[in-house]
């Protein structure tokens, strides 16, 4: 054991440890395998990558905080291959958007074009599956007539057009879209049984239209419901405009 320790010092002597330089090793593994795939026993990891059993937990920890690994113990435990989604890194942002004090409002109005895009992407990519899973969604919408569970629906509907999209960085952007501020502000939004009826109608407009493949009839439905949301969260600014 001291042999080894003194020999993982030498190689570990330079600019990269030898737990971040294992990091990447193991990194590397799991990205060239299939999620879920049994990467090894920690014994055999060990033996791969030529490291002390602290170093290989010193540098599973820091794989397994970006979610490329999971760790399971028992009788089928091990290394298993995982990869982190939008759902992850929408942790962080959100916190960070929390902190600075940023509201609902502020991010529609920064990500309003970029579910435009996500719409029109969806309408002209849309396969087979994806238009069987908007038919159950459209199927389900006018049951959901509580605040909260129009916020799970309105956040389930992001996810299926943002990964329809076929654009990761539109997948993240949704993701931060529809969920940050409605779990604070939903329920308020969503209080008056007419805007449910309006939410469920713009809902149902934008699933048709993706389902039909029409990316302008898709746009226009997603425009109109950012526009909805700008009268609802700025009830001023709207009264304002109609007095002009």
């Amino acid at each position: 054991m001291l042999r080894q320790a003194q020999h993982e010092r030498v190689r570990g002597e330079g600019s990269e440890t030898l737990a971040s330089r294992t990091a990447r090793q193991l990194s590397q593994l799991s990205l060239a395998v299939d999620p879920g795939t049994h990467l090894g026993a920690e014994d055999d990891l060990i033996a791969r990558f030529g490291v002390s059993r602290p170093t290989l937990r010193q540098a599973a920890k820091l794989v397994e905080r970006d979610r490329l690994i999971s760790i399971r113990r028992g009788a089928q435990g091990g290394y298993y291959a995982e990869r982190p989604d939008a759902r992850d890194a929408i942790q962080s942002l959100a916190r960070f958007l929390r902190i600075k004090g940023a509201r609902l409002s502020d991010v529609v109005q920064v990500t309003r074009p970029i579910w435009e895009e996500a719409a029109v992407a969806a309408a002209e990519r849309r396969s087979a599956d994806d238009r069987e899973r908007l038919r159950a969604f459209v199927a389900a919408i006018d049951a959901r007539d509580t605040p909260r569970e129009l916020i799970a629906a309105e956040v389930e509907m992001a996810r299926l057009i943002s990964a329809m999209s076929g654009n990761p960085v539109i997948e993240l952007i949704m993701e931060i879209g529809y969920s940050f501020g409605l779990d604070e502000e939903g329920s308020d939004l969503y209080a008056d049984p007419d805007r449910r009826e309006r939410t469920r109608a713009l809902q149902r407009s934008l699933c048709t239209a993706i389902i039909d493949g029409d990316p302008d009839i898709a746009r226009l439905m997603m425009r109109r419901r950012s526009d909805q949301f700008d009268i609802w969260l700025h009830p001023g600014d709207a009264a304002k405009r109609d007095q002009a």
